[in-house]
């Protein structure tokens, strides 16, 4: 496996801490300014980068009435795919305008693209990376062709079965691509966080030698910060302004000061895993003193012999360790030795 992968000359892997990916995903709810707000405040927050999706409702979908193309249950639930696609697409336009305001703000952008044309336009503007649905996972000609153009590729696995994810990994090898990272993820909006099972994060990561990462679509920033102790190195979680703001993906979206939380938290999980160590930390060499050892607790005279009266484990720890205690009942003091006094080799004969 890579040991990272590179996204605008920040490297992403186990080694370097948390990728944080700010999902704008529908949340400019067709006001090109709110999606400018988002990406400041996402960069005020600490985001490595921001995340747009790149189609139309032409591109995802036919206008049809048949029952097929109706959304039945769950946060859309009586709209038809086109509709929903149609409130919540990002006007194509509007992909160069957001690219030229990520790079004046100093922030990586990049996308997902759901068909071809997404890719030209994409590669056009120069992206530094794609992303991958989950919900198109199973393009194998959309990802094969988005290998093709070497760039990194993250992709999402919501929905996927084993033979599935495995499909999608191979054919992003085999057309090219060198830098993958692959997310877990459960395509529920929202989901809870009982339903993640984490653990397949480090089963991905071993089963196919990929990078791998979590698409967090719970409300909180607990399963997150999981996910980093785990082998996670990139994060992905949807924000907005208002979680109350009524847009397609408003909902189920951090808010900015969680998002700022987010990368404060992660960052910290990382720092935290450090490395195997029994050494004693540097934290930890001034309290040494406070651990317990063998102290004198009456005035012993030369000659006379320890006993369970004269002789306690006590705290601090500048005597002998307790593990001795009982071989020091064996032996007599060799000089007069005053209350208070760490016992030491050199006070015994």
């Amino acid at each position: 496996m890579n040991k990272f992968i590179s996204i605008d000359g920040k490297k992403i892997g186990p080694d370097f801490k948390p990728y944080i990916i700010a999902e704008l995903s529908a949340n400019h709810n067709g006001d090109i300014e709110r999606a400018y707000q988002i990406m400041e405040r996402a960069v005020e927050a600490g985001a490595d980068a921001i995340k747009i999706q790149t189609y139309t409702h032409e591109t995802m979908t036919i206008d049809c009435d048949h029952e097929d193309f109706q959304i039945k249950g769950g946060l859309w639930d009586g709209q038809s795919l086109y509709e929903l696609y149609e409130k919540a697409h990002l006007p194509w336009e509007w992909n160069k305008l957001l690219f030229d305001k990520a790079r004046e703000l100093g922030i990586t952008i990049f996308s997902t693209p759901f068909d071809s044309t997404a890719v030209d336009l994409l590669e056009e503007l120069n992206t530094p990376a794609y992303k991958i649905a989950s919900f198109e996972l199973i393009d194998l000609p959309l990802i094969a062709r988005v290998a093709k153009t070497g760039k990194p590729m993250i992709i999402s696995t919501g929905m996927g079965n084993l033979d599935e994810i495995e499909e999608a990994i191979f054919t992003a090898k085999e057309n090219g691509c060198t830098e993958l990272v692959v997310l877990h993820c459960v395509s529920a909006y929202p989901v809870s966080a009982s339903q993640y099972n984490l653990a397949t994060i480090a089963d991905i990561a071993n089963r196919f030698d990929v990078l791998t990462g979590l698409s967090d679509h719970t409300i909180e920033n607990a399963t997150s910060v999981s996910a980093v102790a785990l082998g996670a190195c990139l994060i992905e979680k949807h924000v907005t302004l208002d979680r109350s703001g009524g847009g397609a993906d408003d909902s189920f979206s951090l808010e900015m000061d969680e998002l700022e939380a987010l990368c404060k938290d992660t960052q910290t999980a990382w720092e935290s895993i450090g490395m195997v160590n029994y050494e004693r930390t540097e934290a930890e060499k001034g309290n040494v003193a406070f651990r317990r050892s063998i102290y004198v607790v009456q005035d012993i005279k030369a000659g006379e012999q320890f006993t369970n009266d004269n002789i306690r484990i006590i705290r601090p720890g500048f005597g002998l360790p307790p593990k001795y205690f009982d071989e020091v009942l064996c032996h007599k003091a060799k000089v007069n030795i005053l209350r208070g006094t760490a016992l030491t080799r050199q006070l015994m004969k």
